[in-house]
C-alpha cells in the first residue's frame, strides 16, 4: 500500500483535478478571468479588451454558454462575467445567471464595447488576458497553464498578484510523479474510506445525463439512441445505455445548459467521460459500491496522470485521453488484473491517437460517443488476452512509454494541424 502521506498528496491532487463546472470551461474561464477583473476595476466595465491564446478561442468559439437560451461563444460570455460573475465561484462563475441579466448581457453587447484578438507571441497554450477600464480606470487579470491558475492581477498599474513564471502550470507546481502502475496501486488498496469522494462524480454527471436525456439539447445524441428505432438497431445493452449516458450528458453541457458536471483536469466533456461509461456498467453489472469507488478513482486518475505529460489544451481531442481512464476502469469492473489495464491502455492508443480537436461545440457528444465505444471494446479485447502489440505503430513494450508516445504527437506532432484547424474555423463565412 502507497504510504499515507504520499495518499493524501494524490487525493488532494484529486480534489485540485476533478472539480464542478457549469458550461463549457473556455468560455467559463474567460467569463472568470473576466469577473476577475471587473472585481478589481470596483465597477462595470466600460470597455472590455481580451487577448487569448489559439487554443482558449478555438474551444469557445462554437459552444453554447450556460443560462442563455443557446447562446454561443465568447462576446455573451464575457458580459456576463462583468455583469454578475462571481470569480469565488471558480468554473462555477455564472451561477448566478437569470433571464434578466441575460438581456442585460445582449445590451452590453450591442454596445459593441467588447474587442477580442489573438495574443500573440506566447507559447502558452492555455492564456487568458482581460483588461477592463472605466471612468478613467483600468484592471487586468490574466489566467495561464490552468482553467482557473490566475497567474497576474492589476489595477491602474498596481499589482496585486504576479505569479508569471514561463511554462510553469498547477499541475507543475503541485507535480507528483505518477506511472501507471502507481495509479493502479492508489486505486486498488487505498482505503476506500479515504476514496469515497470521487461518488460526487457519479452523482453529478448521472444527473446531468438523465436531466439531458428528457429535454432537446445539441445534437440529441443521447436521445437518439434512446429512441425506439435506434435500440431496434443496437439493443438495450449495457453498451448502448453507456454511449447515450455519456454523450446525452455532453449534449448538455455543450449546448449550454445550466446543468453541472464533474469536470477533469480543466475539461467537463473528460470529466463525463471518465465517469459515465464506469458508472453506467457498474450499476448495469450490479457492482459492489467499493469496486464502483475503485473502478472511477482509476479512471480519473489515468486521466490525470495522462494530462500531466499531454498538457491541459492541446490538438488531440480530450475523448481519447479520457476514454482511456473510463476503459481502465471497466476493464477492473470486469475482474482485470494491471495486466488487463495495461492491455485496455494500448488497445486505446493503438485506436484512437490522431483525433483532432476541432473546438468545443454540440458535435463533441459524437467524439464522445466514438471514445467510449472503443474504451468498452479495449476493455473487452484486454479481458479475453488480446493487446496490440509493440510490432504496431506507435505501441512500446512500456505502457508508460506508450503514453508518452501518445502524448508527444498530440502536445508538439499536431501543432501544426492545431494551427490549421483554428485557419478553417476562423475563415468561413
Amino acid at each position: 500500500m502507497i504510504p499515507k502521506s504520499e495518499r493524501e498528496r494524490i487525493i488532494a491532487l484529486m480534489n485540485r483535478e476533478v472539480v464542478p463546472a457549469i458550461g463549457c470551461t473556455e468560455p467559463i474561464a474567460v467569463a472568470l478571468c473576466t469577473a476577475r477583473a471587473t472585481e478589481e476595476l470596483g465597477r462595470c466595465p466600460e470597455h472590455i479588451d481580451v487577448r487569448l491564446s489559439a487554443n482558449i478561442l478555438k474551444n469557445a468559439m462554437g459552444v453554447g454558454i450556460p443560462g442563455t437560451g443557446g447562446m454561443i461563444g465568447l462576446p455573451i460570455a464575457l458580459a456576463l462575467g462583468a455583469l454578475v460573475g462571481k470569480s469565488e465561484y471558480q468554473l462555477e462563475v455564472l451561477r448566478d445567471v437569470t433571464p434578466e441579466t441575460v438581456e442585460r448581457g445582449k445590451a452590453y453587447i450591442d454596445r459593441k464595447c467588447i474587442a477580442i484578438a489573438l495574443k500573440e507571441g506566447i507559447d502558452e497554450k492555455l492564456y487568458i488576458e482581460v483588461e477592463v477600464s472605466a471612468a478613467g480606470h483600468t484592471a487586468t487579470a490574466i489566467i495561464a497553464g490552468g482553467h482557473t491558475r490566475f497567474v497576474y492581477v492589476a489595477r491602474d498599474g498596481a499589482t496585486t498578484l504576479d505569479k508569471r513564471t514561463p511554462a510553469t502550470t498547477e499541475a507543475e507546481e503541485e507535480q507528483i510523479d505518477l506511472s501507471l502502475a502507481r495509479v493502479w496501486e492508489f486505486a486498488t488498496t487505498t482505503p476506500v474510506e479515504e476514496l469515497r469522494f470521487v461518488l460526487e462524480s457519479r452523482r453529478l454527471n448521472k444527473t446531468a445525463a438523465e436531466q439531458s436525456l428528457k429535454c432537446e439539447y445539441g445534437h440529441s445524441v443521447g436521445r437518439t439512441l434512446r429512441r425506439e428505432r435506434e435500440l431496434k438497431v443496437m439493443g438495450d445493452s449495457i453498451f448502448s445505455r453507456i454511449l447515450a449516458y455519456t454523450s446525452a450528458a455532453c449534449d448538455a453541457r455543450m449546448a449550454g445548459a445550466m446543468i453541472p458536471v464533474m469536470s477533469n483536469s480543466g475539461s467537463g466533456n473528460q470529466g463525463i467521460a471518465a465517469t459515465l461509461p464506469v458508472v453506467v456498467y457498474a450499476e448495469q453489472t450490479d457492482a459492489t459500491e467499493e469496486a464502483t469507488i475503485r473502478a472511477l478513482t482509476l479512471s480519473h486518475l489515468t486521466v490525470i496522470y495522462i494530462k500531466q505529460s499531454l498538457g491541459r489544451l492541446s490538438a488531440l481531442c480530450g475523448c481519447v485521453v479520457a476514454a482511456t481512464g473510463s476503459s481502465c476502469g471497466i476493464t477492473y469492473l470486469m475482474g482485470g488484473d494491471y495486466d488487463r489495464i495495461v492491455a485496455a491502455v494500448k488497445n486505446m492508443i493503438a485506436n484512437l491517437t490522431g483525433m483532432i480537436c476541432d473546438g468545443a461545440k454540440p458535435s463533441c457528444a459524437m467524439k464522445l460517443m466514438s471514445g467510449v465505444s472503443t474504451a468498452v471494446l479495449s476493455a473487452m479485447m484486454a479481458m479475453d488476452g488480446h493487446c496490440v502489440t509493440p510490432f504496431e505503430g506507435i505501441i512500446d513494450h512500456d505502457v508508460d512509454r506508450c503514453i508518452r508516445n501518445l502524448t508527444r504527437i498530440g502536445r508538439d506532432g499536431m501543432n501544426e494541424t492545431d494551427r490549421m484547424v483554428l485557419d478553417i474555423m476562423t475563415d468561413k463565412n
